[in-house]
């Protein structure tokens, strides 16, 4: 060890002296998530899909070949506390598989994992919903939603899957996406119409597309593959196909997104 004597110097500037010889502090880590708001669980999944996915998978249910765990029963080993999980993801785990994110990764882009991870174990009585599930289930069957949502293998499949629905929005989210269906749509939703050479149309949505080909599934479930050197032209629809809950009631939205809310993954 480096042996400094500070002779003869006054009290200021031996406590200066000893600020140069330390070094910098390291800044503390906060203990508490200061980026929990629903923007920026968004923002962890992105994050979390793309560096965490591959081992734990992108629904973050755990990999048996990797052995990394499943991390939506919000029971960790490593950590019981978000700043616990803040310091698993940042430093990873010595001597494990379990490595930590890059360098390059902002505090912040840390802690929106960590609001992700911990939006994958949401329980409905964590909640104080003004509606009602069962309600809501009527509310279902009588709108046929069923028509173009699937819960359970039964229903339609030109909307999303709801069987599970509840485990990846919450509340908030499930009342927007039923009031604002254009606000967000994933490309999977997109609507292309394809204009043939021979004058006629066909519309459907985008199932699959690369550079030369795309395929689209029409209102009635038909599957069509097109050329794309063979159209004469392509358009794609970014709006949503589902309708705005405009003829439901406040409560009966309500008791919609306490159902939704209640279709969750099993644990």
């Amino acid at each position: 060890m480096r042996k400094v004597l500070f002779v003869g110097l006054s009290q200021a500037a031996l406590v200066a002296a000893l600020v140069l010889v330390a070094g910098p502090a390291t800044p503390a880590r906060a203990q508490e998530n200061p980026f929990d708001t629903l923007i920026d669980v968004r923002m962890g999944e992105r994050v979390f899909r793309a560096q965490c996915g591959r081992c734990h998978g992108r629904d973050a249910r755990g990999n048996d070949e990797t052995g990394a765990p499943d991390l939506t029963t919000g029971q960790f080993a490593r950590a019981s506390t978000d700043a616990g999980m803040f310091s698993v993801i940042r430093d990873g785990i010595e001597n494990t598989a379990m490595i930590g994110i890059s360098p390059r990764a902002s505090d912040q882009t840390v802690w929106q994992i960590v609001s992700y991870i911990n939006s994958l174990n949401l329980d409905p009585g964590d909640y104080d919903l003004p509606g009602d599930a069962a309600r809501g289930e009527q509310v279902y069957a009588g709108a046929d939603c069923s028509s173009c949502h699937m819960i359970g293998g039964e229903g339609g499949r030109t909307g999303p899957d709801l069987s599970t629905v509840g485990s990846r929005l919450d509340p908030d989210e499930l009342a927007s996406s039923l009031t604002d269906p254009d606000a967000e749509v994933a490309p999977r939703w997109w609507t292309v119409r394809v204009n043939r050479a021979d004058g006629s149309t066909v519309e459907g949505l985008r199932m699959n597309e690369d550079t030369f080909t795309v395929r689209i599934m029409d209102s009635d479930e038909n599957l069509w593959s097109f050329m794309k050197s063979d159209a004469r032209s392509l358009e794609r629809i970014k709006t949503s196909t589902m309708p705005a809950a405009e003829n439901l009631t406040g409560s009966e939205v309500d008791d919609l997104v306490a159902y939704l809310f209640s279709l969750r993954r099993e644990s």
